[in-house]
């Protein structure tokens, strides 16, 4: 990640060590999540040894991917992922009834199927859809080139159908008996814990604590932002799918929790690189901010506005991004009185559209399927061009493996790399060569699976390495288990091991060297797209549409947002794995993007403050804020496109003297100097952010 948790005298293998260290610490949540993975694995093993379902491999691996967040999560998407299966064995059989088994057709049916599901994986708000359906649709057409009937083909997908029937089923039933009872309580205290852990850390700087007593502070502080923002979103969607109450939580929770994970690795970095405290300034600074910290804890209005606006410096200190990650959680609105509008804190599941709007529309979205769609056809032509059929691993490791941005692609090569060789070398070919010839028992074989699921479910449970969780699984199945009965040979172990190497060799030519997209340019038009919905928004509120009519506009805008905020942060992530000469460039870059994205939030959630109260309609008519938003919306375009084509952000300002009167107002007054606040502060940051280029 840009902000790296470690200490920088360290060299690079301590400081990985380290790294890999603290992603292993137990969290919360990690057990429980591990344990229901566990049980969920070794049903579906069990019902499908017992009822003799082939292909054992894609149905257990199915276990690690069904949503977790709340039983009812799991049961959407269960079902999701069924119908999805459905739709992918359907359209293998269209196809080769309606060519006649083709091989024309079936190299056009791999090219067709792999570029919808690309174009799937950004274009719908639930990602998977589009990957497991072109998973399914490669690895059961591939049969058809196989010289066997046709009545054992068909079984053959109706089989694959039942078995991933049988593990969604499972998956399903445990999370219902032992998922998450009181999610919302469980989400209040996790975000309580970290404000205690900032206050007891900053307060220990305050007093100019020795090293030795600050240590466990800020190792306190470490371990709970390695743990990342995954587990408060994943209570967040519990809350928000069964329309639980959500007690004390603030208004704009989904975006406060990417706030707040924020500023812990600010935080933590700054601690691990910071053994005491010995200058009054820092001290008092540090006093200040566990001030903030105590308000927050306690759902308070933090009132400290000292703190360092986002602005045009580029060369900040890690205490310097401490107090702007503060100030923008501070610009956020603070309403935790129990007449809050309960939309503003979640907003229900059933009004966020299964397909993102305007997703189709952009080039990005076609591109990437594109990109998709070659690796796929490349790898299918290859392995059936040099009659290597045990090779067809390749072709779905694309499926699952494929990402959008370089730097994103770079960090997950390396991880599929590291998990094809533990779950694939070292524990497939491994067990296949001396385990599975010596066991006679089913209680063997499930005692080994039992092993191998927790440990990839626990490293699947962490913020930094989680993908090689699931890839050490999924490489592992796929090598280890080909039918319901022990393999007797190492080729075919070595065959798909290799399948999987080639997919990667292959994804590295076309998003690496073909072409590539680097991650600060998604960072960029992620951002860009953040501040069109900003744009968005002030237009929507220009027109004369109803009011509930225009809530559900916005509620489409605010969960787009919020889930390309938490999109930024990954690939902030991730940018890291940018290597070569501006690798360090594209780190900062990758910085002030964030806190460019951050502050663009808060000005998004000051407006739907506004925006959701029916008794404040008189704010979206009065003539003079009509006027602000129309600059506004003009700004936000401007500075959107600037983003993109990286070009240097005008010093445009929306006051004007018209607007003197409405400044001074006391019904809009305050409003308005809000607005105009956090827009000024945006464009000073997006200025930093293009003079650090």
């Amino acid at each position: 990640m840009a902000t790296t948790i470690a200490n920088p005298n360290a060299n690079a293998a301590e400081t990985w060590a380290r790294r890999i260290w603290l992603d292993l610490q137990p969290t919360p949540g990690r057990l429980s999540a591990s344990l229901r993975i566990l049980l969920a694995s070794l049903l579906t093993l069990i019902f499908l040894l017992v009822w003799q379902i082939p292909a054992l491999s894609i149905p257990l691996y199915f276990v690690f991917i069904i949503g977790r967040d709340s039983p009812s999560v799991s049961l959407r998407s269960g079902v999701l992922t069924l119908l999805t299966l459905a739709a992918g064995v359907a359209a293998e059989l269209s196809l080769v009834a309606l060519s006649d088994n083709s091989p024309v057709a079936r190299v056009l049916g791999v090219a067709v199927v792999s570029f919808l599901g690309g174009m799937l994986v950004l274009a719908a708000s639930v990602p998977t859809l589009g990957s497991t359906w072109g998973l399914i649709f490669c690895t059961l057409i591939s049969t058809w080139e196989r010289h066997v009937s046709e009545n054992t083909l068909v079984k053959g997908s109706l089989w694959l159908l039942a078995g991933a029937s049988v593990a969604v089923g499972c998956a399903i039933a445990v999370e219902y008996v032992f998922g998450a009872r009181h999610p919302a309580r469980a989400l209040i205290e996790e975000r309580r814990n970290r404000w205690r852990a900032l206050v007891a850390m900053f307060t220990l700087y305050a007093q100019g604590a020795e090293p030795e007593v600050l240590q466990q502070a800020v190792l306190r502080v470490a371990r709970l932002a390695v743990a990342g923002q995954s587990e408060m979103q994943r209570l967040y969607n519990a809350i928000v799918d069964r329309n639980l109450d959500f007690g004390s939580l603030p208004i704009g929770a989904r975006v406060r929790i990417t706030m707040l994970a924020e500023l812990m690795d600010v935080s933590a970095a700054f601690g691990s690189q910071t053994p005491i405290a010995d200058d009054p300034k820092i001290q008092h600074r540090c006093a200040q901010i566990a001030t903030e910290c105590d308000a927050l804890l306690h759902d308070e209005v933090p009132q400290h506005e000292d703190y360092m606006a986002p602005g045009m410096e580029t060369n900040l200190t890690l205490l310097d991004r401490v107090e702007g990650n503060l100030h923008v959680i501070a610009s956020m609105p603070h309403d935790f009185s129990p007449e809050r509008d309960r939309e503003l804190v979640a907003l229900p599941t059933n009004k966020v559209p299964l397909l993102i709007p305007g997703a189709f529309k952009d080039p990005n979205t076609w591109a990437f399927g594109l990109k998709i769609s070659l690796c796929a056809t490349l790898c299918y032509i290859v392995y059936w061009a040099v009659d290597w059929p045990g090779i067809s691993t390749s072709v779905i490791t694309v499926l699952v493996a494929g990402l959008a941005t370089t730097g994103a692609i770079k960090q997950k090569f390396a991880f599929r790399l590291a998990g094809a060789l533990i779950g694939g070398l070292i524990l497939g070919l491994g067990c296949t060569a001396f385990l599975f010839p010596e066991m006679d028992s089913i209680t063997s074989l499930v005692v080994l699976v039992a092993i191998v699921a927790f440990g990839s479910a626990w490293i699947g449970g962490g913020r930094q390495f989680s993908y090689v969780g699931l890839q050490i699984i999924f490489s592992f199945y796929l090598v280890a288990f080909e039918d319901f009965q022990a393999p007797t040979q190492l080729a075919p172990a070595r065959d798909r091991l290799i399948g999987i190497l080639l997919a990667l060799g292959v994804m590295w030519i076309v998003f690496d060297t073909m072409w590539p997209v680097r991650t600060v340019t998604a960072m960029r038009r992620a951002l860009a797209s953040i501040l069109r919905s900003d744009a968005e928004l002030f237009r929507t509120e220009l027109t004369s549409i109803p009011h509930e009519e225009l809530i559900r506009q916005t509620d489409v805008l605010r969960d787009r947002i919020g889930k390309t905020m938490a999109a930024i942060r990954s690939m902030n992530d991730a940018v890291e794995y940018e290597f070569g000469l501006d690798r360090q460039k594209h780190m900062d870059t990758a910085v002030h993007i964030l806190r460019s994205a951050l502050t663009a939030v808060a000005l998004l959630w000051n407006e739907l403050a506004v925006l959701h109260k029916e008794e404040d309609a008189d704010f979206l008519v009065q003539s003079s804020l009509r006027d602000l938003r129309r600059k506004l919306s003009d700004r936000l375009d401007q500075l959107a496109a600037s983003v993109v084509e990286e070009s240097a952000v005008s010093a445009g300002q929306v006051a004007c003297e018209a607007d003197a009167e409405i400044l001074g107002n006391p019904r809009y007054g305050e409003y308005a100097r809000h607005v105009i606040a956090r827009y000024e502060e945006l464009q000073s940051t997006l200025a930093g952010l293009e003079s650090a280029r």
